[in-house]
């Protein structure tokens, strides 16, 4: 399916998205690269001895890139509890006491769409548990319900930061009970977690993802397991302030500049609307600029998680004071990275986007929590909780976008994150459907630091990295935004997308570099 080292495959009969050659039908890849595309008569002239490939009208186009995943446990998620269905209390409880082996990992659970608006005691999930180790965290992964029988195994969770005696635990404590959970886990069940996540992505199109692991995250064999692999192309970073012996783009992802917002970590200026505090705050400014002078002076990206406005406005702080050590040009050429940002100012972005700091965002947050109803306006107001994820405003202020998922936080469904960045629940926030795209596809590559200027596109020179979906109604945004449906607009040349408004395509074929690493079967 590959092709011999040297052959020519050439695909006929389909849509190909290229910026160069919007009107192509086919596409000639040789040695992994892409070196041809337009016509099908022409292809099949100019490579006669090409093996070929019917694509029956397929859409080809650049394969996406996840730039945020945690893949062992979005892979324990597949393999293991899946709690995002729940619709309340007792269905979470049903399902952990229905599970079993001594070690049952969850996530997923979400107590704001329940009715009891609130999560088991350790007592009620003791009862359910009836043993076992259990360890099931929320849709956010910034916090997690443990059995008493895993925090035998985790004696430093009990009285540190985050600790609650008969609720979820947080900060710290969520930190111990997540690495006892994860080190009662055999190390094959880990790896062939991380398998079936990789084959997961590689289904819905995805070629690239940016590992965030991190000491509070996983662990470094959890990483070194991942980055062995070759399913996919694996980034993997380190969200840590001290190195790690293993090939990582940064030091960047989930190093932690505060929570999240749903378990109330999330670091806020103001006071949560619907709880005194304001969150967590565990790096200031000084912690951020030192980090990012040692990763400039280092060659290689840093990075945070960042999500509330007092987070945002201590590493606005942290970067200003780097740049006044190592100055603008230094710290920009690095290309460090945030990851969320979704409390950001007009100012802030513009700054940012000036240190030429790359935006790792998630679209489906919004679609999720966002909205004058969802989540983050019960947790921060409708004033504060509509303001959130302005992608429009990033994009505005020159930063480069990554669009991920988060995953186990939001599924694997690119073109479900493409959509949501588009229609953004808060007017003038959104993107347009070029732009999303992009960011998913392009994008992820430059936020690693790949900005040769093909790579992420289809034309010649590029690596032949694209996924083919089944054939579908194409729309392309003309000049006055309206939606036209045709296979190219003729007068922007702008290449189509599948409409964002109709099913989501399903993938027929994923291929990395000229190998394939998903294909349904469909294509000859």
């Amino acid at each position: 399916m590959n092709g011999a080292p040297g052959a020519t495959r050439l695909l006929v009969g389909g849509r190909i998205h290229s910026p160069t050659s919007p009107d192509a039908t086919a596409m000639a890849i040789s040695d992994g690269t892409v070196v041809w595309l337009g016509q099908d008569a022409a292809g099949r002239a100019l490579h006669p001895d090409a093996e070929v490939t019917d694509l029956r009208g397929a859409f080809v186009a650049p394969a996406f890139v996840d730039a945020h995943v945690h893949a062992t446990s979005a892979g324990l998620l597949l393999t293991g509890l899946d709690l995002t269905g729940c619709r309340s209390l007792a269905e979470l409880l049903h399902a952990v006491r229905a599970a079993e082996g001594p070690v049952v990992w969850g996530h997923g659970w979400d107590e704001t769409r329940w009715p009891e608006n609130r999560p088991p005691t350790r007592a009620e999930l003791d009862d359910a548990a009836r043993g076992a180790r259990v360890y099931l965290s929320r849709i956010d992964v910034h916090s997690a319900l443990a059995s008493t029988a895993l925090l035998d195994l985790a004696p430093d969770a009990r009285g540190a930061d985050g600790w609650t005696p008969d609720g979820p635990l947080s900060r710290a404590a969520h930190h111990h009970v997540r690495r006892a959970a994860k080190d009662a886990i055999p190390a094959d069940r880990r790896r062939a977690a991380q398998r079936a996540f990789l084959r997961h992505a590689a289904s819905r199109g995805i070629a690239s993802v940016h590992e965030c692991a991190g000491p509070d995250i996983s662990s470094r064999d959890d990483l070194a397991d991942l980055l062995a692999t070759d399913l996919l192309d694996v980034v993997g970073y380190w969200g840590g302030l001290d190195p790690v012996d293993l090939p990582v783009r940064g030091l960047a992802g989930d190093l932690f500049v505060d929570g999240a917002l749903g378990s109330r970590t999330a670091a806020l200026c103001e006071p949560y609307a619907d709880a005194d505090t304001t969150g967590a705050l565990y790096l200031d400014a000084d912690a951020v600029a030192g980090h990012l002078v040692t990763c400039t002076r280092a060659g290689i990206q840093g990075g945070f998680h960042v999500i509330g406005d007092a987070a945002v406005a201590a590493v606005v702080d942290g970067f200003a004071r780097a740049a006044d050590i190592v100055g603008v040009p230094a710290l920009a050429a690095r290309r460090h990275r945030l990851e969320h940002l979704e409390m950001i100012t007009p100012e802030q972005a513009a700054r940012l986007g000036s240190w030429g700091v790359v935006a790792s965002v998630q679209p489906l947050f919004d679609r999720e929590w966002g909205g004058p109803d969802g989540m983050y306006a019960r947790r921060l107001g409708a004033r504060r909780g509509t303001a959130l994820n302005p992608f429009s405003r990033l994009a505005a202020a020159g930063m480069i976008l990554a669009l991920g998922s988060d995953a186990p936080v939001t599924a694997i469904d690119p073109w479900a994150a493409v959509k949501a960045a588009v229609h953004h629940r808060t007017d003038g926030h959104g993107i347009s459907p070029r732009a999303a795209f992009t960011a998913h596809t392009r994008g992820g590559w430059r936020a690693a630091g790949v900005d040769d200027g093909v790579t992420g596109t289809l034309q010649p020179g590029a690596p032949a990295t694209y996924a083919v979906w089944e054939a579908g109604e194409l729309e392309v945004a003309a000049p006055d935004s309206r939606v036209q449906r045709w296979s190219t607009d003729p007068r922007s040349r702008v290449p189509a997308l599948p409409a964002l408004d109709g099913p989501t395509p399903a993938c027929l074929r994923t291929v990395l570099r000229g190998r394939t690493v998903h294909d349904r079967g469909d294509l000859a």
